[in-house]
């Protein structure tokens, strides 16, 4: 990590929040969704999944499940058949499934708007649960921490932690709360478009200017 004042990242931060503002206006998750429910159900799939296969799959999985009490009754066969192509079908229809019975038993078939209550729900993780309050809430109560924001906010010098809990702690530390939500899903965008795993494209990246280029060959 390179060795910089509080003051200076601080500076460095604002900047960044610029330039991916003026990058990605507007930014929000490409996943599919009308409602909480839709949308929880979505990212529970999306794990190890495009977006793009996902809301190929969702529209029938949505009409198919429009309530968590039908995703609790679901019959198992047929609903790893419909989400099949997410991978992992079996573990994530468990899920869906649990994901229903717990909304039904515990909060009245309704998506709660809390990260502790989120949480409680099988198949749902920090990540899970910070982009359906943001996304279905408005609620920044944490950062959206994927593989591409742990990858980008490494680079960018941001945390030198692996554990996407502790980035997350780290993320929260710098950045301004308002910008929670923002941050998260402007570099996931960012991630995908420009700085990718094995060739991230520095050379024409518009953070190239305040970013350390932290574990990036030289080149």
């Amino acid at each position: 990590m390179p060795r910089e004042s509080k003051a200076a990242r601080a500076r460095r931060v604002t900047e960044i929040l610029a330039r991916l503002h003026e990058r990605y206006p507007g930014a929000t998750t490409a996943l599919h969704y009308t409602t909480a429910l839709e949308l929880l159900a979505a990212v529970i799939l999306s794990a190890q999944a495009t977006d793009k296969v996902i809301n190929e799959i969702t529209p029938a999985l949505f009409r198919q499940y429009p309530t968590a009490r039908a995703y609790a009754e679901a019959d198992p066969v047929e609903l790893e058949q419909m989400i099949r192509r997410s991978g992992f079908f079996h573990n994530k229809a468990k899920s869906l499934r649990g994901m229903g019975a717990a909304l039904v038993a515990n909060f009245g078939g309704e998506v709660p708007g809390t990260l502790a209550e989120l949480i409680t729900l099988p198949g749902v993780a920090r990540k899970t649960a910070n982009v359906v309050l943001a996304n279905a809430f408005g609620r920044a109560e944490g950062v959206v921490v994927d593989t591409h924001i742990k990858r980008v906010s490494y680079r960018l010098g941001l945390t030198a932690q692996t554990d996407p809990v502790k980035v997350e702690q780290d993320l929260m530390a710098l950045l301004p709360r308002e910008e929670w939500i923002f941050y998260g899903e402007s570099v996931v965008l960012h991630g995908r478009d420009t700085c990718h795993a094995r060739k991230p494209e520095c050379p024409v990246c518009m953070l190239r200017e305040v970013c350390p280029r932290v574990g990036v060959a030289a080149g």
